[in-house]
């Protein structure tokens, strides 16, 4: 339940803490004195959006803390330790909005967005509007209130799951099916391609040995011409360098005396006959591995100008043609998994059908048991509320059963009759403004007693109810009290009368600056409020008299 609420420079308001309790807590005041500002403030702690033009004038902020205890709820526990944001029994929300505009919201001191701070608002605390009857115009609304009070809103909500899950799959589904023309022709081209390519059979390197092979077998005379020179001046001929380096040592080496300098040149000359004969080795090599063939020449250079052409045809260079190859295989892999990938498409959105149509099943059998007790006790609740010849049915028509639909298989209308034998009719047709108020009221009221959320927030739902029947409204809202903490802002002193706390607001201070307060009322206070409440200006002891004995007669 909210146990604490601090605001500090919202609106008119420079600080407001507020301490609050079990059961039914009413808030009273006179018309503009800021009762609203309390439960604006914890709607912004609870997710709702917000500009700068609540900051407080003057000030650099607005900052709002909302503490609850958790321990009685479940469903707000297993949500935050879902998301390691568990803190012990107290959870605290927090928003802070700057003059500038900019928004933080905080869940036990960690930062969390907008979205989550209402998903754990949701499981804490419901608030009910003095404008709920307008909303209870639209069927999506009947819907949620049925599903609520049927406590079927975790199986809509699955269904609804199912039903995005099932629409997402047959999207991607049909447009790779009507991809399927375009893959099929891209298939073709890429086979033949590959096909060319694979015939082809090209080797990594193999471009450049053919193309220094074409070189070699196009000039096999002019290398075999030159080489044979060269070996002939070398060591073969009739006068070569090899017989001209020997004659040289055999003079150097003649006679009986030898200069000392003379084996230097020795050495160089030794060195000399040792790369000449090497270089005649080498010259050899080459002879020995060279043939004029032209034949072999026509082959290679077949082979260079298929490959030459192959390459131009896809606007590549030679030596690109095997990473194309291996590319186009990738592609082709591609397209047969994309057929894998359709028939897997197929089987994952007729299980998505087959859960979603489960869960819409169950959800079709909770509303319909559902429909037939919240008929009868909103019937009870309005005959309560003067309307005892109101007749109401929660319709629940069925929706094409082949076909998936967001919120189930069936589509929910509150329908109406106020009158005995009349037909029931929508009820923007068949009820007067001051009977949807009622209608809202008692349906609101049979939600609330059923929900999970233990903190109920009633803003002005009186309003256009008086006399008896607003003394009914109070005492409905005081059984509620006492299976939830009940906060209810009200402007009839017979509501008021019923609540096991009362908080009263009012703006104090001067002309120049004005503040709103809340303080919590003794049981002195209660009853001048209540007098208040009933005599107007002036509070007679006839008011004070009639105050005690409502007070009295409630407690």
């Amino acid at each position: 339940m909210l146990t604490h609420l601090s605001i500090s420079n919202y609106a008119i308001t420079e600080r407001l803490e507020i301490e609050l309790n079990k059961g039914m807590t009413v808030l009273t005041g006179e018309t503009g004195a800021g009762k609203s500002i309390m439960l604006d403030a914890l709607g912004l702690a609870l997710g709702d959006r917000a500009d700068s033009s609540i900051v407080r004038t003057g000030a650099d902020r607005a900052d709002i803390h909302a503490t609850f205890d958790i321990s009685n709820i479940p469903a707000a526990k297993q949500w935050l330790e879902q998301r390691e944001l568990i803190s012990g029994d107290d959870c605290l929300l927090r928003r802070v909005i700057t003059s500038e505009g900019r928004s933080r919201g905080f869940i036990n001191g960690q930062p969390s967005t907008l979205q989550d701070m209402r998903e754990l608002g949701g499981r804490l605390i419901d608030i009910h509007s003095q404008h709920a009857h307008q909303s209870l115009l639209k069927k999506p609304y009947q819907r949620r209130l049925l599903d609520a009070f049927s406590q079927s809103s975790q199986l809509c909500d699955s269904a609804h799951q199912h039903y995005l899950e099932y629409q997402s799959v047959s999207k991607t589904l049909d447009k790779l099916e009507n991809q399927q023309a375009e893959h099929h022709a891209q298939e073709q081209l890429l086979r033949y391609q590959l096909d060319e390519l694979e015939r082809l059979g090209l080797h990594t390197g193999e471009v450049e040995e053919l193309e220094s092979l074409q070189q070699q077998l196009a000039n096999a005379e002019q290398i075999l011409s030159a080489n044979h020179h060269s070996l002939a001046l070398c060591k073969e001929g009739e006068v070569n360098a090899l017989g001209v380096i020997h004659q040289a040592l055999s003079s150097l080496q003649s006679g009986d005396y030898q200069h000392p300098a003379q084996a230097n040149a020795s050495q160089l000359l030794e060195t000399a006959k040792i790369q000449i004969e090497e270089a005649a080795r080498e010259l050899q090599q080459v002879i020995d591995a060279t043939e004029v063939d032209p034949g072999r020449l026509q082959e290679v250079e077949e082979r260079l100008d298929s490959i030459y052409q192959t390459a131009r045809k896809h606007k590549i260079q030679p030596e690109e043609l095997i990473a194309l190859q291996q590319n186009l295989s990738e592609q082709l892999d591609g397209l047969d998994a994309s057929d894998e990938k359709l028939d897997q498409l197929r089987k994952q959105r007729d299980q998505a059908l087959r859960d979603y149509q489960k869960t819409a099943s169950a959800l079709s059998d909770k509303r319909a048991k559902g429909a037939a007790k919240m008929k009868k006790e909103v019937e009870k609740q309005l005959s309560a509320l003067a309307m005892k010849h109101c007749q109401l049915e929660l319709a629940l028509s069925t929706l094409e059963k082949d076909q998936a639909h967001p919120y189930g298989q069936e589509e929910v209308e509150i329908l109406l009759s106020t009158n005995p034998g009349a037909p029931k009719g929508p009820l923007n047709k068949i009820a007067s403004g001051g009977e949807l108020s009622r209608i809202s009221l008692a349906i609101q009221v049979v939600t609330a007693q059923v929900a999970a959320v233990p903190t109920v927030v009633f803003d002005e739902v009186d309003v256009g109810i008086g006399g008896a029947t607003a003394e009914v409204v109070g005492q409905l809202l005081n059984t509620l009290g006492t299976r939830s903490q009940v906060l209810c802002v009200t402007h009839q002193a017979q509501v008021a009368s019923q609540g096991d706390h009362h908080i009263r607001v009012q703006k104090v201070g001067d002309s120049k600056k004005l503040r709103t307060e809340l303080s919590h009322l003794s049981s002195d206070e209660k009853i001048e409020e209540i007098a208040r409440m009933l005599g107007g200006i002036a509070i007679t002891e006839n008011t004070l008299a009639h105050a005690k004995e409502m007070l009295g007669t409630q407690h």
